[in-house]
């Protein structure tokens, strides 16, 4: 064999490994315990330099491409080893002379930046390069804007040496977050599937809720939500769930578009769901400067609800279609799985007694949680086949591999936070949303929601967060939001970017596996996710929904949103006991309407609130006390 070929087969596991162990060691402070005393930015650095080595070796500059990386591939790969390396060795002297931009810096700082845009175009894809390289004309060539858009000159190198080397740049907080934080619960998630955690989730869920009518779309709520909460991937835990849910609701009765979209809208959900809620909530918490403890408890409420509006919308489409449960030989014993997995939920455990119990820092609660993984899966195995250290060191190698997108799209979004950050357009682009919306909420709020919808399309999540979080929250924030409720109105609207077409990857993905048609699905997962695109509405009208206030309010807020989606969702289902007919529905909608809207929100909205429980109470009793349940309600 060609000895290329074997150091290359050699080398990029073990650089891999150096990437997941470096995250570890720093989050036990293994440097420290050895007396040394590095800066972060050192570590971030090698890190940096380790996710863009593998993504020239493993990802081609064209999609499709395969093989052995050619020669200049391999030449990247030691220019981001080289230059990485050295500015982590140098770096403690380099902070010292950085502000007079010695040309060494300021050229190591540009291939620095270059490299990230490759990387980004090579993993992330175009749509997220040509953002960024919006922003970089903006920055050289903001000053000779109108005044109102106009920002501060910057000088070339300043502007280099600025995204490359200061902690305001690519080595900012989006890079610390995805490199201490991230690749530990990349290692959870990724030692969960490989050990059959993913297998585990899905099989309980078949068996509780595997005999109940539309069981099987139960199924992908159910299974989608857990393991969307360890993926924090709408895409991954599509592809991971969906082989398994989408053919068993198509094989049931529920049509291609519709299993599809069920899929799509349960997995995106997954990405706020807790405990783990994927990276941008990680993200969340340091641009905030909270716990993510806080953060955690603040997204339970709207996951929840989130999650209770697609049930009841499946539940009532699969009594409309006359679906029956799935077939009682596909259902697995109930105590067999839990026999089988029983200590799968321990990390979880382990991870909120370390968050709640004992505040620890997020990335030690999972490690803990990891710990508790590797010894139960040692210990007891899952399905026969136990977890040893050949095994350990893949998971370890594989959660390397799928870091590097999380690590490359931190540092872009670096680039892009210090570009607003050395022209001031943050500041100025806050102000014209807010002028552009005439001081009044409700159109900021609408326009908020639309640009979050439009930059999200063909982007990851964690990348249209912080673009989002430094677009758009201020200018909520300014406007008299509250920050917190601010940044999770523009994550909710930039993850349903995720199932709203034209660029819809979520629904996509999902109707690939459905074979079924995209748009079709897409507007399904649309139809099904309807809460998602009102909730953030109700919590900035009503932060008791982000489990902010009182405890009875707090109460009355979850009651009454709940009673309000069951209205809607039996209305959009339009079925409820009956084949509800368009007036009915209407109806029922209208008032689930009113009653969703917060008694808080503006004075007199509690008496919508009164009449919608009125209404919506008496559409329900009449169907209650109406025929055997097989005629059509046509008039309301």
């Amino acid at each position: 064999m060609n000895p290329t070929v074997v150091l290359q087969r050699a080398l990029l596991p073990a650089l891999q490994l150096l990437l997941v162990a470096g995250a570890l060691a720093w989050a036990m402070n293994v440097p420290g315990r050895l007396g040394m005393n590095l800066y972060t930015e050192q570590l971030l650095f090698v890190a940096l330099g380790l996710a863009l080595a593998i993504t020239f070796l493993v990802v081609r500059r064209k999609r499709g491409q395969s093989g052995s990386p050619p020669w200049f591939d391999q030449l990247l790969a030691l220019l981001a080893l080289g230059s990485c390396g050295y500015l982590a060795l140098d770096y403690p002297d380099l902070i010292h002379e950085v502000i007079y931009r010695p040309l060494y810096g300021v050229v190591l700082a540009g291939v620095l930046v270059g490299l990230v845009l490759e990387a980004v175009r090579r993993t992330a894809g175009m749509v997220l390069l040509i953002v960024v390289a919006v922003f970089f004309i903006y920055a050289m060539f903001g000053d000779r804007l109108p005044a109102e858009f106009a920002t501060r000159p910057v000088d070339f190198d300043r502007l280099m040496v600025y995204l490359g080397l200061d902690t305001s740049g690519i080595i900012g907080s989006p890079l610390t977050v995805a490199v201490t934080v991230i690749i530990p619960f990349l290692l959870l998630g990724e030692l969960l599937s490989r050990n059959g955690g993913s297998d585990f989730f899905t099989s309980l869920s078949m068996a509780v809720i595997g005999r109940h009518r539309g069981g099987a779309a139960k199924i992908a709520v159910v299974g989608s939500t857990l393991f969307g909460s360890i993926s924090g991937s709408a895409v991954a835990n599509v592809a991971g769930t969906g082989v398994v849910t989408i053919p068993l609701m198509k094989r049931s009765g529920f049509p291609g578009r519709l299993a599809g979209g069920v899929e799509a809208v349960a997995s995106t959900g997954g990405q706020l769901m807790p405990p783990v809620m994927g990276a941008a909530a990680f993200l969340m918490a340091e641009f905030l400067e909270v716990s993510y403890a806080t953060v955690m408890m603040a997204a339970i409420i709207p996951a929840l609800l989130y999650y209770v509006a697609l049930f009841f919308q499946v539940d009532l489409l699969a009594a409309r279609l006359g679906l029956q449960p799935v077939p009682a030989d596909r259902i697995p014993d109930t105590l067999k799985v839990l026999r089988e997995g029983w200590y799968f939920p321990l990390p979880f455990a382990v991870l909120l007694f370390g968050l709640l119990g004992l505040n620890m820092r997020p990335e030690l609660a999972v490690l803990l949680g990891v710990v508790t993984l590797v010894i139960c899966s040692m210990a007891f195995g899952y399905q026969g086949r136990r977890l040893s250290l050949r095994m350990l060191l893949a998971a370890l190698s594989a959660t390397g591999r799928s870091a590097i997108d999380i690590v490359i799209i931190c540092a872009a979004a670096g680039v892009v936070i210090g570009i607003l950050n050395i022209t001031g357009g943050a500041f100025g682009m806050s102000l014209q949303l807010i002028a552009l919306s005439g001081d009044n909420l409700i159109v900021l709020l609408l326009l908020a929601a639309v640009i979050s919808i439009i930059l999200g399309m063909g982007m990851p999540t964690v990348g249209v967060y912080v673009l989002l979080a430094a677009l758009v929250a201020p200018a909520l924030a300014n406007a008299g939001v509250e920050p917190l409720v601010a940044h999770f109105f523009v994550l909710y609207f930039g993850m349903l970017s995720m199932v709203t077409p034209p660029i819809a990857l979520a629904a996509f993905a999902a109707a690939k596996l459905a074979d079924a048609d995209f748009w079709q699905t897409g507007l399904s997962a649309m139809q099904l996710g309807w809460v998602a695109y009102l909730i953030p509405f109700l919590f900035v009208a009503s932060p008791a929904l982000l489990g902010i206030g009182e405890p009875l309010e707090i109460a009355w807020a979850v009651l009454t949103a709940i009673i309000g989606i069951f209205f809607v969702s039996a209305g959009i289902a339009g079925y409820l006991r009956l084949v509800l007919g368009q007036w009915y529905r209407l109806a029922l909608v209208i008032a689930g309407l009113l009653v969703l809207i917060p008694s808080g929100a503006w004075a007199g909205a509690v008496f919508g609130e009164i009449i919608g429980l009125i209404s919506g109470g008496l559409l329900v009793a009449r169907l209650a006390f109406s025929g055997d349940g097989r005629a059509t309600v046509s008039k309301a």
